[in-house]
């Protein structure tokens, strides 16, 4: 828009948006080649048989070439009932009016000009109704119906303008006593807002369900992205603990040995320094993910040894759950045996949630790779009331069992419970030395 329109009056403005539109719509590459793709499939033809249902995408097609049909027989019908069946008349009342008809499957827009074109051709050699005889009245308004569908709503409103000011200008001239310009009018003004109408609604549920799917997508990311931090929280007080340790014991090392030389109090002493800058660092970066209102717990994060006090706890909440452990059991990373704990919880917890009733299993195998947990339950036994979480607990499982490089199956059982496998490997080197007992 230049600065000159830019300073005319608001009508001025609006006339100037709607000539554009006009232009734009119905004379920019008014016969460009576009054409009708084939229907999509969906629920209504779900249940015809895979030929039928490839059949059944061409429907389109074949209604606007049952329309040209009776367009021609129309035609041919009046034609016979005048007595006439002269070849001129046959061409113009019958055959001619269903082109374009035909041309709404490839070039729309030109369809709509070679119909309005036509029609006062029609008319004159026609011996009823004017300016639309009757086959020409039934083929432009297949034509302003197939074009409207396949357009803009602002395309059918400009479509319908021009048409009532073809059958005004028309009307006029010929003198007609009783002219279609009105019938044609109101119908095509019908058939265009049912038209428009649908097409609103299904552009609106076209943007409705984009919407959904970004709004999924996006709840997802920011689960994913909170499952994370919950984990980096935790991992944080674990990795915090074990750089500490190392710091303190790197300061009081040298003090062990007496006359300890210089080399050795310097790796010491440059150990303490990597240790404390590490942690340093480390609390920087975490804390940009922790919560204004995020308080460190006072215990330590809980491990494998205090499975019993959960199992305790799911009793007390009405889920009975039964231990077993299988090969010998040792400590693991603290990182391993957090998680490990965190995913029996969850588990237990989704029991609770969504199997009321139910018994739960709890398996931890020791072997010579990692450790491996189990953890399934029956049927419900109990009315199962909606969940009011968002259903993300198995994403928090499967992003603890990713970031220790592990593998998780979680599915239904074949007695209606559910079953959680994990198995979260653990390198020898890995193992923490187990204390020497005195």
């Amino acid at each position: 828009m230049t600065e000159t329109t830019k300073n005319r009056s608001p009508e001025f403005r609006l006339a100037a948006g709607a000539i554009g539109g006009l232009r734009q719509d119905l004379f920019h590459d008014a016969f460009a080649y576009r054409s009708l793709p084939p229907m999509r499939t969906g629920r209504a033809t779900r249940l015809l048989s895979e030929g039928m249902r490839a059949r059944a995408r061409w429907t389109p097609h074949a209604l606007v070439g049952l329309a040209a049909l009776i367009t021609v027989l129309i035609g041919l019908a009046r034609a016979d009932g005048a007595g006439t069946w002269s070849g001129i008349e046959i061409i113009m009342t019958g055959l001619l009016p269903a082109v374009p008809v035909v041309m709404t499957l490839v070039r729309p827009v030109g369809a709509f000009w070679m119909s309005m074109a036509l029609t006062p051709v029609s008319a004159t050699f026609g011996d009823e109704g004017w300016p639309w005889v009757p086959s020409m009245f039934l083929a432009h308004l297949v034509v302003l119906v197939v074009v409207a569908a396949r357009t803009r709503p602002r395309t059918a409103a400009w479509m319908w303008v021009l048409t009532v000011l073809l059958g005004f200008v028309m009307a006029n001239i010929g003198g007609h006593p009783f002219p279609t310009t009105a019938p044609m009018a109101v119908t095509s003004a019908f058939a265009l807002l049912v038209v428009t109408v649908v097409q609103t609604r299904r552009e609106a549920e076209r943007e409705v369900t984009v919407q959904r799917t970004v709004t999924a997508v996006e709840r997802d990311r920011r689960t994913l992205l909170e499952e994370r931090t919950t984990i980096a929280r935790e991992l944080h007080d674990v990795v915090a603990h074990h750089m500490s340790v190392v710091a303190i014991q790197a300061e009081a090392a040298p003090y062990r040995v007496e006359n300890p030389p210089p080399e050795l109090e310097q790796a010491f002493l440059t150990i303490r320094e990597n240790a404390v800058a590490a942690l340093t660092e480390l609390r920087r970066v975490l804390g940009v993910v922790r919560a204004e209102d995020y308080q460190a717990p006072d215990a330590p994060q809980p491990t494998l040894a205090e499975l019993d006090g959960l199992l305790a706890n799911v009793a007390e909440a009405g889920l009975v759950a039964e231990k077993t452990i299988t090969g010998a059991a040792r400590e693991l990373p603290q990182g391993v045996e957090l998680s490990a704990y965190r995913i029996i919880q969850e588990a237990l917890s989704n029991t609770l949630r969504h199997a009321p009733g139910a018994t739960a299993k709890v398996e931890i195998g020791y072997v010579l790779g990692g450790l491996g947990l189990r953890v399934v339950n029956g049927p419900p036994t109990g009315p199962v009331k909606p969940s009011q979480g968002a259903g993300h607990g198995i994403t928090g499982m499967r992003e603890r069992v990713a970031m220790l490089n592990g593998e998780m199956t979680a599915e239904p059982a074949a007695d209606g419970g559910y079953e959680i496998t994990v198995f979260i490997p653990v390198p020898l080197a890995q193992v923490p030395a187990q204390s020497e007992t005195s």
